[in-house]
């Protein structure tokens, strides 16, 4: 597919990378600063054109009218709405995507339509990284919960505790602790390598163990991974951005919600804005401002300030002081490995959360969900099974008859309001909504072509 994409920033640069990876790609990269594209030149096999992403002559050059889709990723939501009209109209690109991080935009969809803004799909960083957080809060104990399906089914990644009752057992048992409960160990990860999980696989401490189940159960595996926890109800949120406030507006009227924001005009805005969540003007890596605070006796505090070192800075001083979970949005992967070490519960990366929106649009196959995991080393899919037996490579076949890419997985399928766990006799029927875990992103190609159909 060629694609060519609009933006050299830190979600332009994560795109690039990824997509140009891949085989069936081939990607251009056009952004007004020559030193970014010098750096992509040198690291991947990509063309790059300098230039403003609107123009006319540059989309030209960067050769609009022979891509298949254009991904529209400046810092200036303008600058993005613009170059899909331009792609559009003079050069009838057939796919276009912007990122439209003003909510005064995103809010009027009436806007962006083939007669208006001819955007067929819209990225927000933002709103999906404050969707991704406030899963992480609604269950405590997991490292990441991922839809699929509009939310029938989720995918769960968790640190194995020691008060977990499966610790030291074998999967096979889990049915037998929590017997009205259907779901399934996707992948393990042990010290940093991949197991491929059967039934007689132990789950052993620290082990991350990835897992898919209806949302309703979700917090009965979680308790034999980790133990019980307790439901947050103190929330710390610092930083009064786009985030953070979309954040308090989510959470406040199930949790107690502070804000310390270090403008004061922000800080006075955002006030004004939310209804019970209390708006502090402070700096969050001051100490005595956390102790006045009783950080101590937060449930989770959260950074989502603009500056990364200032979210770990605080992150790691709140956890000294006593905060029961710490989180941090971390844009680099090396600061994001702080969290492997124990020093930061989990770090958020808007880049792979973003990531994993735009490759639904871009794989093969009718693909309708993607979630980039492992700092984009492994995928998770859902996929829908189209046509018969003899135009299908899945439809009609058990799961044990498919052949898989090794170290991927069909953990479950939704079909119609029913959703089923994967066993190996589990047959595959048309329109099955069809839930993967792949391992090895490198072999995403070889997934995709099993859902297209003949």
């Amino acid at each position: 597919m060629k694609i060519l994409i609009l933006g050299a920033g830190q979600v332009g640069t994560t795109a690039a990378y990824s997509l140009a990876r891949e085989e069936a790609n081939e990607v251009t990269i056009v952004d007004r600063n020559p030193d970014k594209l010098r750096e992509f030149q040198e690291r991947l096999d990509a063309r790059t054109v300098l230039g403003h992403a609107a123009h006319p002559d540059v989309l030209e050059r960067a050769g609009a009218g022979d891509a298949e889709m254009i991904i529209a990723l400046t810092n200036s939501d303008e600058i993005n709405m613009v170059a899909c009209q331009v792609a559009g109209s003079l050069f009838e690109t057939p796919r276009k995507i912007a990122r439209i991080r003003s909510r005064e935009y995103a809010k009027h969809q009436t806007l962006f339509r083939p007669d208006g803004i001819p955007v067929d799909i819209i990225i927000s960083p933002e709103q999906l990284v404050t969707a991704h957080i406030d899963e992480l809060i609604n269950f405590p104990g997991a490292l990441q919960v991922l839809e699929f399906s509009e939310g029938r089914v989720r995918l769960v990644a968790a640190r194995a505790h020691e008060g977990g009752a499966l610790i030291n057992r074998p999967i096979r048992e889990l049915p037998e602790h929590i017997p009205n409960v259907e779901c399934r160990v996707a992948a393990i990860y042990r010290e940093g390598s991949s197991i491929l999980p059967d039934g007689d696989t132990v789950v052993r401490e620290d082990d991350e163990v990835f897992f898919v189940a209806a949302r309703k159960d979700i917090q009965a595996v979680l308790s034999e991974v980790r133990g019980p926890e307790d439901p947050i109800r103190r929330v710390v949120i610092a930083g009064g951005g786009n985030i953070g406030m979309l954040l308090a507006d989510a959470l406040e009227d199930s949790n107690q919600v502070k804000v310390i924001e270090r403008s004061y005009e922000r800080a006075r805005r955002i006030s004004e804005r939310l209804d019970k969540a209390i708006v502090l003007h402070g700096d969050a890596t001051d100490e005595n401002l956390l102790l006045e605070e009783n950080i101590d006796r937060t449930d989770v505090f959260v950074a989502v300030t603009n500056a990364e070192e200032a979210n770990i800075l605080s992150a790691m001083l709140a956890r000294r002081i006593g905060a029961n979970k710490v989180m941090a949005l971390i844009n680099k992967p090396a600061y994001a490995d702080l969290a492997a070490t124990g020093t930061i519960d989990i770090a958020i990366s808007p880049h792979q959360i973003t990531l994993g929106s735009l490759l639904a649009h871009v794989r093969r196959g009718d693909v309708v969900k993607v979630h980039a995991l492992r700092h984009g080393a492994a995928e998770a899919i859902e996929a829908v099974a189209h046509g018969d037996i003899r135009e299908s490579r899945v439809v009609g076949r058990t799961i044990e008859d498919i052949r898989l890419p090794r170290g991927s997985t069909i953990s479950a399928i939704v079909r119609g309001e029913d959703v089923l766990m994967a066993h190996h006799d589990t047959v595959i029927e048309e329109d099955d909504h069809v839930i993967l875990f792949v391992a090895d992103r490198r072999q995403i190609d070889e997934v995709e072509r099993l859902f297209e159909v003949d």
